[in-house]
């Protein structure tokens, strides 16, 4: 199989149900607010939030790419922090059990596991605040101390979740590897993530229309692949040879971690050695498939449930 690692941010997901005027409220009274489809982070929870969530899951970009790397067949390895608090949310063992190798994650005995406050419309489109927790413990010496693991893997899978200085360093170190992974970032949340952009070792970038508006002159810039995450739309390929990608038409329950799935299966596909288009063929189906449960990992298809999917509608026509 071919071997991922993902080296990102974990959360504990607390998804509110909002209604279009909850959310209007909310922008009202904060200006950094996310639009939809947006993560911002935020070092505090404002008192406004509301204190019990409708439901609880298990998030963060990092986990939810792995877990779908993993779904999608590859032999993929977790890399973050947790804090004191994961064995209440069964953190580790939920990775486990999606088939994650969870035993490079270490646990910060001073603060929680990061948290993400998701809000969820009627539409099943999500807006994102991030409170890092453990996530901002993650540093190059816990980098460097996985660097094998990473140089050896076919593909890394990075996100803007954790303090960007390690990962930048470890794109600095990567750039000198005679055989180094395929790099896939995803510039979420896109404060800070342009110096990311900058490196010649990332390979693949998958911004979301919100990311890809703040990153615009950036990704133009950008020497390697842009996959742009459009929700419902067409998936834009801006590649050698560009092409586009329509994702197959499903009942929408939450959207939250659909573009996490997209990068996991994208990831592990490519990995596999599949082609870019049909890398990304897979991946879109997949990340379509997720938004029929709620939750960012609730509905991860399997590579086996994508090309069930795929072959069914392919028929059908």
């Amino acid at each position: 199989m071919s071997r991922i690692v993902s080296l990102g941010s974990i959360n504990v997901d607390r998804v509110e149900n909002a209604t279009a005027a909850e959310l209007d409220a909310l922008e009202a009274q904060y200006d950094w607010f996310p639009e939809r489809g947006e993560t911002v982070e935020v070092s505090a929870v404002p008192a406004a939030f509301p204190e019990e969530a409708d439901t609880v899951f298990h998030g963060g970009k990092g986990a939810n790419q792995a877990a779908a790397a993993a779904r999608a067949g590859g032999d993929t390895r977790m890399l973050g922090k947790v804090g004191t608090d994961h064995r209440e949310f069964g953190v580790r063992e939920r990775l486990a059990g999606a088939g994650v190798d969870t035993t490079g994650i270490e646990t910060d005995q001073s603060v929680p596991t990061g948290t993400a406050y998701v809000f969820v419309d009627d539409d099943g489109d999500n807006r994102i605040v991030v409170r890092p927790g453990a996530n901002d413990a993650i540093d190059w010496a816990y980098v460097e101390a996985h660097y094998e693991a990473i140089v050896d893997a076919d593909c890394l899978l990075i996100q803007n979740e954790i303090p960007a200085e390690p990962v930048a360093r470890l794109l600095s170190e990567l750039s000198t590897e005679p055989d180094r992974p395929t790099v896939v970032l995803d510039p979420a949340p896109a404060e800070g993530a342009a110096a990311l952009l900058d490196d010649d070792v990332v390979d693949y970038v998958t911004p979301n229309e919100s990311e890809y508006a703040a990153l615009e002159s950036e990704l133009e810039a950008f020497d390697g692949v842009v996959v742009r995450k459009r929700g419902g739309d067409d998936v834009i390929v801006d590649a050698e040879r560009a092409f586009t990608v329509t994702p197959p038409t499903v009942p929408v329950a939450d959207s939250t971690g659909a573009g996490d799935v997209l990068n996991g299966f994208l990831a592990a596909r490519l990995a596999a050695g599949d082609s870019l288009p049909e890398a990304v063929s897979v991946a879109t189906v997949a990340a379509s498939l997720a938004t029929r449960e709620r939750g960012a990992r609730n509905g991860v298809p399997t590579l086996a449930d994508v090309r069930a999917f795929a072959d069914a509608n392919v028929n059908a026509r």
